[in-house]
């Protein structure tokens, strides 16, 4: 178990869903994971999830907004970057060529969150710790493992991060002649970044992706498509059960895509 207790700047801290049916979403990632949730209202008297392994607390579960109802928006999960000083980011977003979605904002005592969008898109979140510092577990079945942007813009994103929280990164040359950077934290890789391939429409758009750990990636996508999940990367990577690496991406049954991995 990797325990946590804190998150130092440009350290990927926290992830969350926003859905159109909590209740469905709880149940379906219950079955996936094994998450246990505690309920809590929301100001416009609907609820939201808190999700745990044990007593540690690693997701949450919410609505979403009116803005993401009223266009019909697809579930989506958040990926958030921890700051010291939210502000000072936010303030920093547009010199590094992003932009400021929202905030920052205080959400009571629990910190101060702010969104951004990186050059060529992506938009993350960015937590100052208040009461709640992020995802009390990482990198074990049923925790956050892993973010990775896929943009088509990946020198300039590699260089919005790098300007806001000091990133260093490592360069990784690909078979097909691309390159996949990661960011490191503190000497830990924690992020990717990827450059977008090439769809036949040209409508696909930079996104991010979440990757939760599980125990053998085979099993958890035959739970989860039995519970109504579509498969849209299969399993990847070595065969061998004692083997990480092991990857594949998956939809929800409210849209909401997340990708697993073997730890």
């Amino acid at each position: 178990m990797t325990g946590r207790t804190g998150y130092k700047t440009g350290e990927v801290c926290w992830a969350d869903l926003q859905t159109q049916d909590v209740e469905a979403a709880k149940s379906f990632y219950a079955g996936v994971f094994g998450w246990r949730y505690e309920d809590l209202p929301t100001p416009d008297g609907r609820s939201y999830a808190k999700a745990f392994l044990d007593n540690d607390l690693v997701t949450v579960i919410a609505p979403q907004n009116q803005q993401q109802e009223a266009s019909g928006a697809t579930a989506q999960w958040n990926i958030y970057f921890a700051a010291d000083d939210a502000e000072a980011v936010a303030g920093e977003a547009p010199h590094a060529g992003g932009e400021v979605q929202f905030g920052p904002e205080a959400v009571a005592d629990t910190g101060v969150m702010v969104f951004l969008a990186a050059p060529g898109g992506g938009t993350i979140g960015v937590w100052q710790a208040g009461t709640h510092f992020g995802t009390a577990r990482s990198n074990e079945p049923g925790a956050l493992a892993w973010a990775e942007l896929v943009t088509p813009e990946p020198q300039a994103a590699v260089g919005f991060f790098q300007q806001l929280f000091g990133h260093e990164v490592t360069e990784y040359p690909q078979d097909d002649g691309g390159t996949y950077t990661t960011l490191i934290s503190n000497g830990a890789e924690v992020a990717g970044i990827a450059p977008l391939p090439a769809d036949e429409d040209g409508t696909r758009k930079a996104e991010w992706q979440v990757y939760f750990g599980v125990s053998g990636v085979a099993a958890a996508v035959a739970t989860a498509v039995a519970a109504g999940a579509v498969v849209l990367v299969e399993p990847d990577g070595p065969e061998d059960g004692e083997e990480a690496g092991i990857i594949a991406t998956l939809q929800d049954p409210q849209g909401g895509v997340f990708s697993l991995v073997q730890v």
